[in-house]
């Protein structure tokens, strides 16, 4: 064997002992002649001396004290020696192994290294885009080697929950049929059959839901999906998600397997966490009542008050406005910063246009006293609004505001003055640090509209996706004009302002699904192409089922603490969708495109 220990697993209860040791050389100090070097595997670093003097007792060769004089960062090495404990004063206690230090009586070089592009350290600061070039040196990187760690343990968890559960694990294709998802699909040309081509999965959607037909009951995956959409820092073109099905069960079912599982999963994999439980329950339009946002951080308050009425009465003319054309005028308390300068309120103001927004009104109570007695001069405002004291008073008691405190409002179309609102709400609480980094505040969100307006297609969208079912008692509905109005059993499980899983009750029978498709503009021809197999399957005793489809990177990068899922992803891509280490993607010869019967145009 090339190893008899791993180089972070020794301790104080090794020492006087032998050991075998290899791994990549770290940091290296040459102290007159003695040289200390960490010695790194994955499970960890130690430290290594090499002390040709005969007299330290070391056995150290000549020969290996040569070797030992040339070793340089990142070479690989074996290295037999004594465990010992490090002598007083020289321990290290930011390291497992601080406590001991291996006397080499022996090294043997397995492969030399050039020179690293950067310091294989977690505080090596080298830019993205460079350690994405060199991944497979980034991943060298404890930080990085952790984060694959605990995303291995997530993912073992989860099998072994849902195996205990009484659910299978199935895999399913992924050269499947183009399916409308809510975003643009990968192709992939048929050679065999030219012209044609299957298209990768978004989710395995149609495919649980006619393993629920089958009978399965209750089937899992850890499955990989597939879009072609504009990315972000918790965005990849492909991407992990547990997918989850259930048969003959409700929403509650869902939702309480769904806390179990998670509560279960992060005190194992991450007891150090602060973990709120049981996870709160929040329907669609208590969120955006309270937070601004169907993923709310639950972290931290901040909520928001509907103040259209009372903004009515002012001379503001940004708020008439808006009034008149059916929006409405909303906003929060941020506590403590009436203190803020005028510089620093154009600062907020100027966020907020970058959020979208058209401005930032606000209310500055800086008097000492009870906010109702404060006076005009202890009242700053936007300059617009011109209001007298008592109404200042009023809209402090309206929306909890206190002596030291600023009232932040935003007009426009409610879906888009919650989207500023949201932004501000979170750029505010940053500012404040009002939200612990170590806290997991899950929630789910329920009843979800069935359906939103697409305004730039002039056509009713799914909020979810079409196999969605409608709310008890609301199938009624969707003969009706309202159709805005109808909720549906879908669901989402939310987290520190990430959404990190998404669900739903799912049709099961097919007059409904039918009447699903045709609500949102599927002819009957597309409707036969794309969705004859679900369809056809309903019509052979279809169970009620509904599942869940939670996704690995969110997770996992929120329990590492990173704010990019490319963090704890092994080979991502750029914001761009580019492979930097594989520079993909790329032409291919001409010979491939003519077996694809594929001609690439200007």
């Amino acid at each position: 064997m090339l190893r008899s220990a791993n180089c972070g697993d020794l301790r104080l209860s090794d020492a006087d002992s032998e050991v075998t040791l290899a791994g990549w050389v770290g940091r290296r100090r040459d102290h007159g002649g003695i040289i200390f070097l960490d010695l790194r595997d994955r499970s960890g670093v130690v430290q290594v001396v090499f002390n040709p003097d005969p007299l330290a007792g070391s056995g150290l060769s000549p020969e290996s004290a040569h070797t030992a004089e040339e070793l340089r960062q990142e070479w690989v090495v074996q290295v037999k020696g004594h465990v010992r404990q490090r002598p007083a004063g020289s321990e290290n206690p930011a390291m497992g192994t601080g406590d001991i230090e291996v006397m080499a009586s022996d090294v043997a070089v397995l492969n030399r290294s050039l020179t690293p592009p950067f310091y294989i350290a977690d505080d090596a600061g080298a830019d993205e885009s460079l350690r994405l070039r060199y991944r497979y040196l980034d991943l060298r990187r404890p930080a990085m080697q952790q984060n694959l760690i605990l995303r291995h343990r997530v993912v073992k968890y989860i099998r072994d929950f849902l195996d205990a559960q009484g659910f299978l694990e199935i895999e399913t294709p992924i050269l499947i049929k183009s399916t409308p998802e809510g975003a643009r699909d990968f192709l992939v040309p048929s050679r065999l059959q030219p012209g044609s081509f299957y298209a990768l999965p978004q989710s395995p959607q149609q495919l649980k839901q006619l393993l629920m037909v089958s009978g399965v009951e209750r089937y899992f995956q850890i499955a990989r999906c597939f879009r072609d959409e504009d990315m972000r820092a918790d965005r990849q073109p492909e991407f992990t998600q547990l997918d989850l099905e259930m048969s003959f069960v409700d929403q509650e079912d869902v939702l309480s397997l769904t806390e179990e599982l998670y509560t279960g999963m992060i005190e194992t994999v991450a007891p150090d966490k602060k973990l709120r439980k049981p996870f709160p329950r929040l329907t669609h339009a208590e969120a955006m009542a309270r937070y601004a946002s169907d993923k709310p951080d639950l972290r931290f308050g901040l909520e928001m008050t509907d103040v259209t009425a009372m903004a009515s009465e002012t001379e503001f003319r940004v708020f008439h406005s808006v009034i008149d054309s059916g929006g409405c005028i909303k906003g929060f308390v941020a506590p403590g910063l009436a203190a803020y300068t005028t510089s620093q309120v154009r600062e907020l103001d100027a966020f907020a246009r970058e959020a979208g927004a058209g401005g930032l009104a606000h209310i500055r109570y800086r008097g000492t006293g009870p906010v109702a007695e404060q006076n005009e001069e202890e009242v700053l405002q936007s300059s617009g609004l011109r209001m007298p004291a008592e109404w200042h008073g009023r809209l402090a008691a309206k929306m909890g505001a206190g002596p030291g405190d600023m009232v932040l409002l935003m007009a426009g179309p409610s879906h888009r003055a919650n989207v500023w609102l949201n932004a501000m709400r979170n750029h505010i609480a940053e500012l404040l640090e009002l939200a612990d980094p170590n806290e997991l505040a899950f929630a789910f969100v329920t009843d979800f509209p069935l359906f939103e307006w697409n305004e730039d297609a002039n056509r009713w969208d799914s909020s979810h996706h079409p196999f969605t079912s409608p709310a008890d008692g609301e199938e009624g509905l969707l003969d009706g004009d309202d159709l805005g109005a109808i909720r549906s059993k879908a669901y989402d499980l939310v987290c520190n302002g990430s959404e990190l899983a998404s669900g739903s009750i799912r049709i099961h029978q097919r007059e409904l699904q039918e009447k699903i498709f045709s609500i949102l503009g599927y002819s009957r021809e597309d409707v036969g192409e794309r969705f004859r197999q679900i369809l056809e399957a309903f019509e052979y005793g279809a169970p009620p089922h509904g599942g869940i489809a939670p996704g690995i990177d969110r997770l996992v990068a929120i329990l590492a603490g990173t704010s990019s899922i490319r963090d704890v992803i092994a080979f991502p891509k750029t914001q761009s969708g580019t492979d930097l280490l594989f520079n993909s993607p790329a032409e291919v010869a001409p010979s491939q495109l003519r077996e694809l019967s594929i001609r690439v145009t200007d």
